[in-house]
């Protein structure tokens, strides 16, 4: 019975480290993206880079530095979708088409955005 309890306490005790942990790399990539977003939308309007149906950047013209930051802030956008889908009990690409969604209707005139069929336009 002690030997159960005992288990049983630091399962507990695990579970909310590895949620205490989740909870700091989200406010992380928060912070990340936040000091990216002006490299995004000055690529965006460049038109080097777009938004795809799934809530992803994608690069379309850009060099090695538009590759650099579509991978990095690709990497932190599925984070958030998956961290958003577990809490919802959703998929992390659920998530990521609703967000593409959100994304197209707030985007500036001249963004290139993938609608749902996967056909690129500019706003």
């Amino acid at each position: 019975m002690k030997t159960f309890f005992l288990r049983s306490v630091l399962f507990l005790a695990a579970f909310c480290l590895i949620s205490l942990v989740r909870a700091e790399d989200v406010g992380a990539v928060k912070a990340r993206m936040e000091q990216r977003l002006a490299q995004v939308d000055a690529l965006k309007e460049k038109g080097s880079v777009g938004e795809n149906n799934r809530g992803l950047l994608e690069n379309r013209s850009g060099g090695g530095d538009a590759a650099a930051v579509v991978a990095a802030e690709n990497k932190d956008r599925e984070t958030i979708y998956t961290a958003v889908a577990q809490k919802t009990g959703s998929t992390a690409d659920q998530v990521g088409r609703k967000r593409a969604a959100r994304i197209a209707q707030n985007s500036h005139p001249g963004v290139w955005l993938q609608d749902e069929a996967g056909t690129w336009k500019k706003k």
